[in-house]
């Protein structure tokens, strides 16, 4: 229910202020939604309906904003008399929206409750921006806070948000049209995802033509201020309307929602009660003349129900880093994805300028077990918020190429749509602008484990993640000289210890024009070749590649500052020398002939 003030609220109906199509409603169920407004001489409230059939409602009081307790379930309210309804059409446009976007946009059931969440949210941000110049309307008094409240039984879920509001003519105005030039186009492009082969799994109902709105007169439903949306859902769809579901749909999409978000929760408390004396006993008592005796209690629970907050308010990536320490990090780290050790590394940071968004990136200890298939690059490493609102954490490259699939964080940014598809990242500049700089953070991240006075951390690192680095040695050219520094081998003389490629380059002989490999099962069998020889005699030292993907990976990266990759094992390997004996014969055997140009 919204209060309503003298402007249209762009942010806290159903389907929103209709100009937006960022983000729209499509919903498993049937909905109403209670506005309150002010009027010239009394405040008056409105009721706004999407189906004639509007069901059983919540008896929500209004002093569920003083936070009193209830000591009993949700009842049903008694039937009220109403005012009369008015009756509007919705235009086509908007009934072709509704039923591509319940058909198109959105395929997974849960997110309506993450949009109705974030439109309450955002009710309230205006709100607080508006009191800043109108004071009057925070006149109530009435705490900022988001409350949800589920009928299990009947299948009624209750949003109550104490934000800004809508009059009579915003409702009107504003549920019935779409003012936006690009509707058109948007229709299309939603059309033209669906005709592609995208997810048609309905998950709401779009046959409504229709809204009435009445003014509310029944004072058990009246709020002081704010929107309350109650929805009744679909038959199948009745497990949403538990308790437990909608704590942990809170907890997963909406846990870092700037404002308090309150669910009514059955809780319980022990107290020791007496118990009623067994007849049989009393009298044996009397017979053995005991006339004081203790009275026998027993513990049981107490039942009741309250208001439980569920969500944090300061998500940590949005703190400064100088005040985050190491343990809040590794804590975060454990308790986002389900880890037990602390990661090898972390990096928080934020990125300004055409593209905005915050981040904290992550090098777990150790790869999943059992899971050695690093060419899949489907993982939920990755949660995508976008202001705040968690998106997705099913991505399939879009953030990071396959090789940094291991990377863990959450990435925010107020750049993309609430609504955003796989066909939206895919084809988003905003997403490819992000995943080059998450890219490049990342490999900062692991050059500084590389670099660490701990030689112990990168060993652990090379060992889980080393075959993840050489596969973008293949696919990733744009990143070579990214990727060539934290290569690690064995080599012919480095048997025991992996040595990088920089490693190499300041051992290599002052005359040493080339890096020299050879391929081979094992160290043992490299450190054996005949085609080591030669370059033994020279003390010439030759890297050993023993992994399968060693030798494609160098064939793509070619040369390592101006250093050419050079196979020992071809016919015409040039070492760079010369027979010096040789050279001496034939300048006697030619000498008469023998020039020299100047």
């Amino acid at each position: 229910m919204h209060r309503l003030s003298r402007r249209c609220s762009s942010l806290s109906t159903a389907l929103r202020h209709a100009a937006a199509p960022r983000r729209h409603l499509a919903l498993p169920l049937l909905s109403s939604i209670s506005s309150v407004g002010e009027g010239d001489a009394k405040t008056r409230w409105y009721s706004v309906l999407s189906s004639e059939k509007s069901g059983n409602q919540q008896n929500l009081k209004k002093d569920l904003f003083l936070g009193k307790r209830y000591e009993s379930t949700v009842a049903e309210s008694a039937e009220s008399t109403s005012a009369p309804s008015e009756r509007y059409e919705y235009q086509a446009e908007v009934s072709r929206l509704m039923d591509l976007i319940v058909n198109s946009l959105y395929s997974n059931k849960e997110v309506f409750l993450r949009e109705l969440i974030s439109n309450a949210s955002d009710a309230l941000d205006k709100l607080r921006f508006l009191s800043v110049t109108e004071p009057d309307l925070l006149k109530d008094a009435v705490d900022f806070d988001i409350r949800i409240q589920a009928d299990k039984d009947n299948g009624v879920i209750t949003i109550t948000d104490t934000g800004i509001g809508m009059t009579r003519q915003d409702l009107v105005d504003c549920l019935g049209t779409i003012a936006q030039s690009g509707t058109a186009k948007f229709l299309k492009a939603l059309k033209d995802s669906k005709d592609a082969g995208g997810d048609n799994n309905l998950i709401g109902e779009a046959n409504a033509s229709s809204y009435t709105i009445r003014e509310e007169t029944d004072p058990e439903k009246l709020i002081p201020r704010g929107t309350r949306l109650t929805l009744h859902l679909k038959r199948d769809d009745k497990g949403f309307a538990h308790p437990e579901r909608i704590e942990k749909l809170v907890k997963n999409y909406s846990q870092f929602v700037s404002f308090p978000i309150y669910t009514w929760q059955e809780k319980g408390y022990t107290k020791e009660v007496e118990v009623d004396e067994d007849p049989a006993e009393a009298k044996k008592d009397e017979e053995d003349g005991k006339t004081e005796k203790k009275k026998k209690t027993k513990t049981v629970v107490e039942r009741y129900w309250d208001w439980e907050l569920i969500n944090e308010t300061q998500p940590i990536w949005l703190r400064n880093p100088k005040e985050v320490s190491k343990e809040d990090y590794n804590e975060f780290y454990k308790k986002t994805f389900n880890e037990y050790l602390d990661p090898l590394a972390s990096s928080h940071f934020t990125t300004e300028g055409e593209v905005e968004f915050r981040s904290i990136l992550y090098v777990p200890a150790f790869a999943p077990t059992g899971k050695d298939d690093i060419i899949n690059p489907k993982t939920k490493n990755i949660r995508l918020y976008v202001k705040r609102v968690f998106i997705s954490d099913d991505f399939d490259g879009e953030l990071f190429p396959r090789y940094l699939s291991f990377v863990k964080g959450v990435v925010d940014s107020n750049d993309l749509p609430l609504n955003v598809s796989r066909e939206i990242l895919q084809e988003s500049r905003v997403v490819r602008i992000m995943r080059k700089r998450l890219v490049r953070k990342a490999f900062d991240m692991i050059l500084g484990i590389s670099m660490s006075d701990n030689r112990e951390d990168y060993e652990k690192f090379w060992e889980n993640f080393g075959k993840h680095l050489k596969l973008g040695c293949i696919e990733d050219r744009e990143n070579h000289k990214r990727i060539a520094p934290l290569l690690r081998f064995f080599s012919s003389q480095s048997e025991e210890e992996l040595i990088s490629l920089d490693e190499y380059v300041e051992n290599m002989k002052p005359d040493q024009k080339d890096i020299y490999y050879i391929a081979a099962d094992s160290v043992n069998s490299a450190k054996n070749t005949p085609f080591l020889e030669r370059l033994a005699e020279k003390d010439l030292e030759v890297l050993f590649l023993v992994d399968p993907i060693d030798e494609v990976a160098i064939q793509n990266l070619k040369s390592y500052k101006e250093k050419n990759f050079v196979d020992i094992s071809k016919e015409d390997l040039d070492l760079g020398d010369k027979n010096e004996e040789r050279e001496k014969e034939m300048k006697q055997e030619f000498g008469q002939t023998y020039t020299r140009d100047f």
